[in-house]
């Protein structure tokens, strides 16, 4: 019997995995959750084969968290599931030693064959999405310029970055204009909805 751990936070989502999974024999659902700074304590609790982690979690993303698994309990293998194929998460996936990584919109049978695989040790991921993320490759951003990019995405002035981010304003505008410059980006709407897309934040 594979055991799982599912972090979700929609519930509707979370349930109509739970559901489908249950319909498999080999394959029993031992934890459910809605976020990531929980799912070590509950994996730890749970002693999970596998865990199934939506990339997009409150607390901590499903990257940050699938890490912290790999680090406390690399006996347990993780298999990420997201909404977009960003190629940058991809290639911030494999950094985080997930063995999996499933678009949401993949067929129903698709979730079930995958997490097998994924407690075989093998490796399941899109070849589509391989080729993008080679082609986008790793993100060109620090995690300074990530995180002034990320600031200004949910609407703070470059004073209220500064602020949030405990750098003088000036910092924040050179980060920025950095930013811009290596992505190639117009201004800072081209360079976040250009880091977006790739997936570098």
């Amino acid at each position: 019997m594979i055991k799982v751990l599912i972090a979700e936070d929609m519930h509707m989502i979370r349930g109509a995995l739970v559901a489908l999974l249950a319909m498999e024999d080999d394959i029993e659902v031992v934890a459910e959750l809605d976020r990531g700074d929980r799912v070590l304590d509950e994996a730890v609790q749970a002693g999970p084969d596998v865990a199934v982690i939506d990339i997009d979690l409150p607390g901590m993303d499903g990257l940050a968290a699938a890490a912290l698994l790999h680090e406390r309990l690399p006996e347990c293998r993780t298999l990420v599931l997201t909404g977009l194929s960003q190629p940058g998460h991809l290639l911030r996936a494999l950094q985080a030693h997930v063995r999996g990584f499933l678009i949401k919109d993949a067929p129903a049978a698709t979730l079930a064959e995958s997490i097998r695989r994924v407690h075989r040790g093998e490796r399941v991921v899109d070849p589509d999405l391989v080729a993008a993320a080679i082609e986008t490759g790793s993100s060109p951003l620090t995690a300074r310029e990530a995180d002034v990019l990320r600031a200004l995405e949910e609407g703070l002035s470059t004073d209220g970055a500064a602020k949030r981010l405990s750098l003088s304003p000036a910092t924040v505008r050179n980060y920025l204009s950095n930013a811009i410059a290596k992505i190639g980006a117009n201004n800072r709407i081209d360079a976040i909805r250009i880091s977006r897309q790739a997936g570098w934040l």
